[in-house]
C-alpha cells in the first residue's frame, strides 16, 4: 500500500466482508421461524460426493414453521431425511411420499437464553475482527511515516477516519446483535 487513501480503502473493504461474514453467521443461527437457509449448511452423499441439500432439492416454505423438501431425484428422498436428523440442528424431518416435510420445534425459553448467548460471542468476535483491521491499518499507516511516505498530519488524519469507520461498524454489529436477539426472543 502506497498511500493513506489506499489503506483506507482497504480497511473500509475488509470490514465490509467482516459484516457479511458475521451476516452469514447469524442466519445460520436458527430462531423459531423456518427459513430455507437453515438447511443449507446440512450436506448429504449424492453419488460419492458431499454437497448442500440446496443442490439435489427444492428447499421451500410451507408455512412459518415448515420447511418442505422436494428431492430432485427419487431414492434421495432417504438420505435427505438422514442427514437432516443427524445434523446438529435437531430438526426431525418426516416424509410424505418424495416430499418431506421439516417442522420447525418452537424453542424453550432455556434454548432462547444459550442462544442469545451465541449471538452476542459471535458479535464479539466480529467486533474483534474490526478492531484488528484497524490495528492493521494503523501500523501500515505508521509505517508510511516512518518511510517518510506521509506525513504526521496524515496519519493522525488516517487515524482519526479509521476509527471512525471502526465506530461505525461495530455499531452495525451492534445493531445485527440486537435485531437477531429480538427475533430469537419473540415468541
Amino acid at each position: 500500500m502506497t498511500t493513506t487513501a489506499d489503506i483506507k480503502n482497504n480497511a473500509e473493504a475488509k470490514m465490509a466482508k467482516s459484516i457479511e461474514a458475521f451476516k452469514n453467521e447469524l442466519h445460520k443461527i436458527r430462531t423459531g421461524r423456518a427459513h430455507p437457509g437453515i438447511l443449507d449448511q446440512v450436506q448429504v452423499e449424492y453419488y460419492g460426493s458431499m454437497v448442500p441439500i440446496s443442490q439435489v432439492a427444492n428447499v421451500t416454505l410451507m408455512d412459518a414453521r415448515t420447511i418442505s423438501v422436494q428431492p430432485w431425484e427419487k431414492g434421495m428422498g432417504a438420505k435427505i431425511e438422514k442427514a437432516i436428523r443427524e445434523s446438529d440442528l435437531g430438526l426431525n424431518p418426516s416424509a410424505q411420499g418424495d416430499l418431506l416435510r421439516v417442522p420447525m420445534p418452537a424453542l424453550t425459553e432455556e434454548r432462547r437464553k444459550e442462544l442469545t448467548k451465541v449471538v452476542r460471542n459471535a458479535g464479539e468476535d466480529a467486533k474483534v475482527a474490526v478492531r484488528n483491521l484497524r490495528r492493521d491499518a494503523n501500523e501500515h499507516v505508521k509505517k508510511l511515516v516512518k518511510d517518510k511516505l506521509a506525513t504526521e498530519d496524515d496519519e493522525r488524519r488516517t487515524h482519526d477516519d479509521v476509527q471512525k469507520l471502526t465506530d461505525r461498524v461495530i455499531g452495525e454489529i451492534d445493531r445485527l446483535v440486537s435485531g437477531k436477539e429480538a427475533e430469537i426472543l419473540a415468541v
